[in-house]
Parts: structure tokens; sequence; C-alpha cells
């Protein structure tokens, strides 16, 4: 027998032949880019901060620091521009990825044709791993059963960890992720943070590579979800901060601005703004607040602070190991924000976050955006809170409005490169520069060129700012827009549009402002230059043709409530057996949104058996049943108000647990719990559980996670179900008329009939 090696030729005849590997340039940098989430340009030590942030004040004081960085004003869309160099309408991410109207700039995801910065940097022989927080996955595709294209390994990266939704609970994470698979963990160690915990993971791939190859460089992309509502940190953190923010936001303001004036930051004569006054934007004058008020406030910025100051902490454990291996000075490091600070917590903030996020319009007044809670919860597990828009104002400083807006405080953002090998002087950069610049600067800066063909870029490299103090600004010209708010700027002259919604747009009043002369928007010059305010609004509107841009935000919901035919199936019943790991958030609440539904439990009960039956959702707002001393109960946690019945005891043998609900009007169910077909116990009117919540999944036979009923875990952890659990049966019903989807469709019928 004659082996063969290549096609027509002998093992004897064949030189020994394996497929060539790529490598990366000799002496290629590693990169490491941090991403944080809704943090404000003020919020760091080299940008006027008093929090303690000693490795970003050692990273500035060796590196750059950009004063007229700019992004989107979400974060998703962000992501999308900062890993494509592409504008994000053209990336498909209009908005964040919670919706699906489906046109094209909304589409949530990355085109086949666009490579992705880790795709190209992988294919020049680097090792990419993402940490942390991906939102580029829209909702319906973050299930197990969905394709997994949009998911991070899928679009470059070699490793992930971390969450694909936009938020998540800090101490208890309500699913991660590793890879292509979601973990499976029933409760989380005392004192777990995920800050913590992301910093481990990005450390041990590090740690991983080099023990397997000594040489190979790697792309890191650390997003964390921090400083993300809602707002969470670790004790120890919290009381570094105690008493430091009683003087309140405005005091706040003025400090931080006086040491970006101090550091050169901006030009002699810039003009700290009146403090926000937009309806619906506004702050109050902080001494005109009741003592107790202020009190609260204070608690919501300290833990904050201590969020800011945890993620500084852990930047330096990194740093340190990359140290240790000797490549901290050939590792190009950049520091960054996604957006600017959040207005979202409302002018008085919230203890209950989901309850804030999940506010409408025709919610009655008797909702409210608060649930009142102990002081002393505030920052830990229990507690979903979101500060006073107050202090996202003073996290923008000097700057005016919020993420979501196209004002500057919603999208300058700062932004730190560190690269001791290539950069000798550490210094300021004032050029303007914009999100999708970074994919191409990073390529430029490692020696590695995008393949072609391609989509093309939007993006334009800012290399030479590295070693010329004095070079211009590549990025010319930039449209902006998001859910109806407008900008433009070109060489230094901004028109921008703050959208009101129900609005029409063309209503809008266009600003004009020069920002090389007045660089947070203090001076409205659109009365003086009518004919420039004409020029760039006709510059917008083309942009946004080429952009995909429209169409924009109307007022009617459509764009957000709009879902594909193919997501009725989430609607259908559904039957999970005893070990099913927990279904996911977004598939999990389209069995009971807006809509009558029934639990039907079947199971047989043994004499001292007890546990959960079944769980969906967590501290921010959820249900569980679960049987203790012999009786069935029912936990309802009210976004943060916790109800609880339970009805007569369970006798041994086999039963139905059934849990109904009815829609009420007011976005409400009356609730009820029956024994076998037999009423038990009830709960009439509770506010149903709409936005984010529950943003736990289902679990089947034990609370996972995060719990619902907080006594319960204190009591029995995740208290798994020591009987024979047959299965959960999940029967959805009749929507409520208010249902988004039931008034869309109410619409649609009379646009039929009209045509």
């Amino acid at each position: 027998m004659t082996f063969h090696g290549r096609v027509g030729r002998t093992v004897a005849e064949s030189a020994p032949w394996w497929p060539e590997q790529v490598r990366a340039p000799e002496g290629a940098p590693n990169i490491v880019l941090v991403l944080l989430d809704d943090m404000g340009f003020a919020d760091i030590g080299p940008y006027g901060s008093e929090i303690d942030t000693p490795t970003l004040d050692r990273l500035a004081a060796r590196g750059l620091r950009f004063t007229n960085y700019h992004t989107t004003p979400l974060c998703s869309p962000s992501r999308a521009s900062l890993l494509t160099g592409l504008n994000h309408h053209r990336a498909g991410y209009a908005f964040v990825a919670n919706a699906d109207p489906g046109f094209p700039g909304y589409a949530f995801e990355i085109a086949d044709d666009v490579p992705t910065l880790p795709e190209i940097l992988r294919g020049a022989g680097y090792a990419t791993f993402a940490v942390g927080k991906w939102h580029l996955t829209k909702d319906a595709t973050m299930h197990d059963g969905a394709p997994r294209s949009s998911w991070p390994t899928q679009k470059g990266f070699d490793r992930f960890y971390g969450i694909l939704e936009g938020l998540t609970s800090l101490h208890h994470p309500h699913r991660l992720v590793r890879d292509n698979s979601p973990i499976e963990t029933d409760a989380y160690p005392e004192g777990y943070y995920l800050t913590d915990d992301l910093t481990d993971e990005a450390i041990g791939m590090i740690k991983s590579l080099r023990a397997h190859d000594a040489r190979k460089p790697y792309f890191l992309y650390l997003a964390h979800p921090a400083v993300h509502g809602p707002l969470m940190a670790k004790p120890a953190d919290i009381a570094k901060y105690r008493g430091k923010y009683g003087k309140g936001w405005d005091a706040l303001r003025e400090e931080r601005f006086a040491r970006q004036l101090s550091d050169g930051l901006f030009p002699e004569g810039t003009a700290l703004p009146p403090r926000n006054s937009e309806p619906f934007h506004d702050v109050p004058v902080w001494d005109s607040l009741p003592a107790e008020e202020r009190e609260l406030f204070a608690r919501y910025q300290e833990v904050y602070a201590a969020m800011v100051d945890n993620v500084d902490q852990n930047l330096g454990r990194l740093l340190t190991v990359i140290e240790q291996y000797g490549e901290l000075d050939n590792t190009i490091v950049i520091f960054t924000s996604d957006n600017g600070g959040t207005g979202e917590g409302g002018a008085r903030g919230t203890r209950s976050y989901f309850k804030a996020f999940g506010n409408r319009a025709a919610l009655s007044v008797d909702w409210g955006p608060d649930v009142p809670r102990d002081p002393e919860l505030i920052g830990g597990p229990q507690a979903m809170v979101h500060y006073p828009r107050g202090w996202g104002m003073a996290s923008n400083t000097p700057f005016r409005l919020y993420k979501g807006t196209t004002h500057e405080g919603g999208v300058r953002a700062p932004f730190l490169l560190s690269w001791p090998a290539r950069l000798r002087e550490a210094g300021l950069r004032d050029g303007y520069q914009y999100v999708t610049d970074v994919l191409p600067s990073l390529l430029e800066l490692a020696g590695v060129t995008r393949p072609e063909p391609a989509a093309k870029l939007d993006g334009t490299s800012f290399a030479d700012a590295l070693t010329d103090p004095a070079a211009p600004s590549t990025h010319r010209e930039q449209y902006a827009e998001m859910t109806g708010n407008r900008a433009f700027h070109r060489d230094g002259w901004k028109l921008v549009a703050l959208h009101r919604p129900g609005r029409p747009h063309e209503d809008d009043p266009w600003e004009l402002y020069d920002l090389r002369a007045d660089p947070t928007e203090a001076r409205d010059l659109a009365a003086d230059h009518p004919e420039l305010v004409a020029e760039l609004a006709a510059a917008w509107e083309s942009a946004a043709w080429q952009n995909q841009v429209f169409p924009l935000d109307d007022g009617t919901g459509y764009l957000w409530t709009a879902r594909p035919p193919a997501e009725a199936t989430f609607h259908e019943p559904v039957t999970l057996l005893p070990g099913t790991p927990t279904l996911e958030r977004y598939r999990a609440a389209q069995l009971i949104a807006f809509r009558d539904f029934r639990i039907d439990v079947r199971l047989t009960h043994g004499p001292s058996d007890q546990g959960v039956l079944v769980a969906h959702g967590d501290q921010g707002g959820g249900y569980v049943l679960y049987v203790e001393d012999g009786r069935v109960h029912l936990a309802y946690n009210e976004y943060g108000e916790l109800k609880v019945v339970a009805a007569d005891h369970l006798r041994p043998g086999s039963h139905v647990v059934s849990l109904t609900a009815t829609a009420l009007p007011g976005f409400r169910w009356d609730l009820r719990l029956e024994l076998d077909g037999r009423r038990g116990a009830e709960l009439e009117g509770v506010r149903m559980l709409i936005g984010l919540a529950p943003l736990e999944g289902i679990d089947v036979g034990i609370d996972r996670r995060s719990p619902v009923s907080w006594p319960v875990y204190e009591r029995h952890g995740p208290f798994p179900y020591s009987g024979d659990l047959i299965s959960v049966t999940y029967r959805p019903g009749a929507p409520a008329a208010y249902d988004p989807k039931e008034v869309l469709a109410t619409l649609r019928a009379a646009a039929d009939s009209f045509d």
C-alpha cells in the first residue's frame, strides 16, 4: 500500500507540508480598548473629576487626552461604529438593539460585507478577546434557539465572556455568556461583583495566551457594563465616598469646570452654561431641594463615584499583569465612553430602575417612578437605583444635556490613549474626531490593512496625532441623529436640534454654535447666520439620505413597537421540564407582556417537600411560586415592593398548582393562585411588569442568580424544589387592548381600510 501526501506524490516523494500560519508584523502592539457605559466627560481625574482614578491619571500622564472626541448618543450605535468604522445607521444600529421595525438603519445586525475590527486583526495574526457588555445582538436573537450570527465569537472574537444585553445587576448578573453558551449557575459567591469578575476573566485570557504563545499580539475589548444603571457598587467603595456629595450637583459642576480650565482642556473664555432648563431635561437648584431629598440624592452619587473608582482599581490590576510580562510599553491602551452621562433617572432619581424605565405616557400618576427603600440598601443587590439627572448634568461638565441627545453632553466623551513605545510626549489633542475614526487609526498604528472589497469606511485615521501635537483634525464633517435629535458638524460649526416627542421635526428649532470659540454651546448664533443654518441643514438632509437614517421617529412608537411576524411564535404555549436552563429574558417576557396568561405546574408532593416551583424576574420585578411550611406561596415583586399571599396546605400527592393573570385597564393584573382548580389566594390590581422587567428569565424548580424574593433568598438561597416537579406550562392568553403590538395592528387596519 502506498500512502500519498499532496495530490500525485507519495510520502517518499513529498516534503512535509503544513498550512502557513498568519503571523502579525514583528513588534506589533497589543491593543487594550476599555469602554465604559454612560460615563460623562468629567467623571475621571484627567478630565476634572474629584473621583479617585490613579490608574487613569497615570495613563494620561504618559499618553494623550483628546478633548474633542465625539461618539453617538447611545451605546449600541456607538459600539457598532467603533467596531466597524461605519456611521451607525449604515452599520444598522439607528438605536439600541432592542427593537426591530425592519428598516435598513434598524437591522441590528452587522452585515457580512462589513469586516469588524476583531475580524481584521484576527486575520492579521492577532488573538482577539471580548469581555463585558456586547449589546450588538438584537433582543429577539439572544436566546438559545436563535441563530448566533451576531454574537461576539461570530463577529471576530476568539473568546467572549460577559452579557449580550445592555445592562444587568452588577451583584447578581442575570445571564452571563462564555463564548457561545450561557453560563449555568444557581448562585454567585458572597461578595461577587461583576466588574471584578470581568477583569479576572480578561487577565485569565491574557495569561492563557502567554502560556501558549509568548509573542502573539492581542486585541482586548473590555466593555464594562459599569457605569450604566442600575447603580451598584461594593460596600467598601461606597464608604470611601460617604458624605462627599452633600454640596450638590451645582457646586460639583463648578468645581469640575474650574479644574478643566486649569488643566487647559478648554480655551480661555469658555463659558459654563446655566444648568439644563429644557422641558423634560431641566434640573432644579440643589439648594432649593428639601434636606431629606438632598441627603437621598447624595447617596446615589456616592454609589456612582464608587463604581468609577472600582473600574479604575480593576484597570490597574489588568495593566499590572501586562507590565509583569514586560509588554506595557508596547501596548496601546484606550479608555473612553460610549456616550455622555444620562438623564434617565428623571428629576429625582429612582430606587426602582425598571419601574422608571417602563414609564409610559398612558400610565396613571399612581405608578410613580420611585419605590421607597431603606437608604442603606442603595448600591447593594436589593435596590435597583439610578441618580437624578442633576448628577448626569455634572457628569457631562461643562456640556449641555445628556445621553440620547445630539448636544455635546450626549456625544462628547473622554478619550485617553497611551502607547509609550511610540508616544514620546504626553499632552492634549483638541482636533475634532469621531467614533468611526478609532478603527482606521488602530489599524494604521498596528500596521494592518483592512481587506478589500468591503463597505466603504466613514472614519478617518488620526494616527498622526500621536507624534504631531499640531496635527489637524482628520474628520471634517459629521451628521448625528438619535430618536429625532439631529446635528451636523463641519469645520468647527455645529448645527443641532433637540426633538420634542410628538412635535413635527420641521418645527424643532435649529441652534448654531461655533465650537472652536464656544465648545459648551452657550451662545446660539442661528439668528446671526441664517445662510449657514440653511447650508448645514441641507448638508444634514443629504447625509441622512446617504446613511439610511430615515424614517425618523414620528412619535407614534412605530419604530420601537413594530416586530417581524416570526416573533409571533413567542406567544405560543410552552412546556418547561425540570432541569431546563433559564429561559432567556426577552423570549420569556413575551409569554406574559401586556396580556392574560396562565401557568400550570404539575408535581407530586411529599410530606416534607419544599422549594421554588417557578420563578421569573429578580429584585427589579418578578414573581415566584414556592412551597414553604407546607403551603404554596405567591410572591410578587412589584418593582421592589414585595407582596406575598399563600394558599391552603398542600397535601402529599399529585397536584396542579396554577397562576392565572388577567390583564386590567391601566397596565395592571389580577393574579389568582389555584390548587387543583380551586381558588387559593389572590393579588388584585398589581402593576404589570413591563419595559425591562422581568430582567431575569424563567427558572423551573429553582430561583437562580438574582432572586425575586429577598426574604426567601436569605432563608434558603436558590431554594430548589425537593419534590417531584413534572412540568411547568405557560399559556399566553389574549393581549390587552393597550398592548403596543395590538395598538399598532389597529392603526395598520385603519390605514388599510382608508386605502
